[in-house]
């Protein structure tokens, strides 16, 4: 449905952020910048964090037309808030329950990848109890370096690029601290690039965006410590490596059944081949963040692009 000017005024939204979960300051920094987007739109805007109780009771029993997800990580973009919203009958943001609960876990988003043929590293999953056996298998077969990540959490949190087969055991314990399950991947070395896709039934590829992480790969500080990266948008990249990158973002977000918007990381190997990695169902939303920047390069202001997801939100 399109919003009329006229009637967002008159459109009462939840915007939630913050939560338990160890992205919580990112979070609240999403909020931060959604909250000022929103009311620039002119939406009524009540601000709440998931992790206070009285804020989830005010949620229930406000009169609310549709809540504005900004919750990253375990949480948040596990489906859990999701289903206490599909319960109280309150639209919102972002993909669905089994989507957040699918993409989130990279173990499992990757079974879905394969199945609609979306190249997608090689992988082997890992709990506690594993076979060190069946773990020197794979990294034979893979070949070193490997990376190292957490199955579940976001924000490049405990991920780990291991060069040798003698780091790995430590690489997998520290993941372990942080996780019950480690994803251990092929390393494809090339460009990072990342593709936001918004839309439901017809969903459609924003210009695509280059990561040039100040670290050796996109990890938690090159995501957020100031200067930590550069994006560069569009990414200069041939028109079919970016045709074809925005053809998997788009795949990646029907494969894992996403509404309203998704955010796919890839990377781009040194033959041009673009792989996916995973899949954000609740992007960032601060000023400088990867969606509202690639909105920004299709001509969608930041209030604009809350205005889109709003819409979705209420279809």
């Amino acid at each position: 449905m399109a919003l009329l000017k006229k009637d967002i005024p008159n459109i009462h939204v939840a915007l939630i952020a913050g939560g338990t979960s160890g992205e919580r300051d990112i979070s609240i920094a999403s909020g931060d910048g959604a909250e000022a987007a929103l009311r620039e739109a002119g939406f009524q805007v009540t601000r709440l964090d998931s992790a206070n109780k009285d804020d989830l009771v005010t949620l229930i029993n406000s009169s609310f037309d549709v809540a504005f997800l900004c919750l990253h990580g375990k949480g948040g973009e596990d489906g859990s808030i999701q289903g206490l919203l599909e319960i109280a009958g309150i639209p919102y943001t972002g993909p669905g329950v089994w989507s957040s609960a699918t993409a989130i876990d990279k173990t499992k988003s990757k079974l879905f990848y394969e199945r609609a043929n979306i190249p997608t590293p090689a992988s082997i999953t890992v709990s506690a109890a594993y076979n060190p056996e069946d773990l020197t298998s794979f990294a034979q077969q893979a070949g070193f370096p490997l990376v190292v990540k957490p199955a579940t959490e976001g924000s490049a949190l405990g991920v780990e690029i291991v060069q040798a087969e003698a780091d790995l055991p430590a690489a997998i314990e520290r993941g372990l601290e942080i996780d019950t399950e480690v994803l251990i991947e092929q390393y494809i070395a090339g460009t990072e690039i990342t593709v936001a896709v918004l839309g439901n039934a017809e969903p459609f590829a924003l210009p695509v965006i280059q990561i040039v992480p100040r670290n050796s790969f996109y990890d938690f500080d090159a995501k957020y410590a100031p200067g930590g990266s550069q994006h560069i948008c569009p990414a200069p990249l041939s028109d079919e490596v970016t045709a074809r990158a925005q053809e998997l973002g788009i795949a990646a977000h029907k494969a894992l059944e996403c509404r309203c918007m998704s955010r796919t990381d890839m990377i781009v190997d040194e033959e041009g081949l673009p792989w996916v990695l995973e899949t954000n169902t609740i992007p960032g939303m601060t000023q400088t963040s990867l969606l509202p920047d690639a909105a920004a390069a299709a001509g969608i202001s930041f209030p604009e692009l809350c205005v889109k997801l709003i819409e979705f939100a209420l279809e």
